[in-house]
């Protein structure tokens, strides 16, 4: 094995197991399968191998690096055989606690040797996770965000017990494949990303639902208003930069002034009922029926142009 690959298991080929195998096969590591309900994983192998190539089109991966780490890519017949030689296991099935936690205990016997034992949930804590594990210390979140193959952020979460040296580890596993790691310091329901979504989701549907505004241009709004702006700078320096010689202290105070009017119009709702949600959901399929993939293809290409971009400025410092 090259110096610097890491022998990784990726249990669970739902989406984000796929995207989690493209990505760690186009750094040309060695990555096993295992589909956590037993089914044949083929269709999965045949759409790993697509986005990973894909990486290539959009200048994000080398050719020769991809076809590698495709055909290193096996598939265990048993959650045994998949693990027996990973050093790193990334867990992603579905969201239900007890089968995070039973299959967590479950590598005890299947993974004996592996350093890192990491979930890429969002809805679970590090705590929840190793209620049934014998070694906590190994153990922690390390969500990406979707499609993860694509974009580089990714949220590292310990848990109270986990060993800080394996957290080091793990984050310079994710540089070494070209991620984008943060800290997350205190284990909270949804992380970081996801509550900053939940929030800006919320408000997103009920604009919508109070025909405010129409799915696309909603759309729009965001992702060419405030999502372009915190691409290149956050929402904390972008706010610091528009202070200007005013100061952040000052200009703060009339930021202040401006949101509390608008927080205390905001939606606070924590459901939508089942008619809203048929509402909600025939707005979308029919603002955008017919064009799933020619959008998920849109969406990759600006993803990668932006990251270009973002990447390009950042060697010119």
């Amino acid at each position: 094995m090259s110096n610097g690959q890491v022998r990784v298991a990726v249990i669970g080929t739902g989406d984000i197991g796929r995207g989690w195998a493209a990505l760690i096969a186009a750094a040309g590591w060695p990555v096993a399968l295992y589909h956590h309900h037993g089914r044949n994983p083929g269709d999965a192998l045949a759409e790993i191998a697509d986005r990973a190539r894909r990486l290539v089109e959009l200048h994000r991966a080398d050719s020769a690096t991809v076809e590698r780490g495709i055909n290193l890519i096996t598939v265990g017949r048993s959650l045994l055989e998949a693990c027996r030689d990973a050093q790193w296991i990334i867990e992603a099935i579905h969201e239900d606690v007890k089968a995070k936690q039973k299959l967590v205990e479950s590598f005890e016997a299947a993974a004996p040797e592996a350093r890192v034992v990491s979930s890429s949930s969002t809805a679970v804590t590090p705590t929840q996770l190793v209620a049934r594990a014998t070694r906590p210390e190994r153990c922690m979140i390390v969500h990406p965000l979707n499609p993860p193959e694509l974009i580089p952020l990714v949220e590292v979460v310990p848990g109270p017990l986990t060993d800080r040296v394996l957290i080091e580890l793990v984050r310079g596993w994710l540089r070494a494949i070209g991620r984008i790691p943060i800290l997350v310091k205190k284990p909270i329901l949804g992380n970081v990303v996801g509550r900053v979504a939940a929030a800006v989701w919320r408000e997103a549907i009920d604009l919508v639902l109070q025909g405010v505004i129409d799915v696309d241009d909603l759309d729009r709004a965001v992702s060419l208003g405030p999502a372009l702006g915190w691409a290149a700078a956050g929402p904390y320096l972008t706010y610091h930069l528009s202070a200007g010689d005013e100061g952040f202290g000052q200009f703060f105070q009339h930021l202040n002034q401006t949101f509390e009017s608008v927080w205390g119009d905001l939606a606070t709702w924590s459901r939508i009922d089942p008619e809203q949600q048929r509402t909600l959901i025939q707005n979308v399929e029919r603002t955008y029926e017919g064009k799933l993939t020619t959008n998920r293809e849109a969406r990759d290409r600006r993803l990668a142009a932006i990251l270009r971009g973002l990447e390009d400025v950042k060697s010119e410092k």
